[in-house]
């Protein structure tokens, strides 16, 4: 499904192209056979044909069609940039949270190492004064 120009290409499923031609009744008695077989298995590909023949104008189809399936790029293309907008505003809070984080343990373990070292000192001051 890389290609966006056709939604229902699959490796074993009702392409696009055999589904308009089943459609508008260019399929020979073999292929319309097998088309058929691809329908039954499909309830996705069953539900576009019953979509399809909605349609009064079947020539008209394609280009509908077409449509679609630029809207549906349009679509997935916004959604991509919005997602990859977020992810770097994410990602730069997250880095300073990060390294709030970690400069705040380097002080912590400062000031108790600091704290340590003067309660030594003072204890070796009164027992050198003794």
């Amino acid at each position: 499904m890389s290609d966006l120009h056709n939604i229902l290409e699959h490796d074993d499923e009702l392409s696009a192209e055999e589904l308009l031609k089943y459609l508008q009744g260019n399929l020979s008695d073999k292929e319309r056979h097998e088309t058929e077989k691809k329908l039954v298995d499909s309830p996705f590909a069953d539900e576009a044909l019953q979509g399809l023949q909605a349609f009064k104008n079947k020539k008209n189809i394609q280009k509908y069609v077409d449509e679609l399936n630029k809207q549906l790029q349009k679509q997935t293309t916004q959604k991509k940039k919005r997602q990859q907008k977020r992810k770097l505003k994410g990602m730069d809070w997250l880095m300073i949270t990060i390294v709030i984080v970690l400069l705040l343990c380097f002080l912590g373990y400062w000031a108790i190492h600091l704290q340590q070292s003067i309660k030594k000192n003072a204890i070796e001051n009164t027992t050198n004064k003794k």
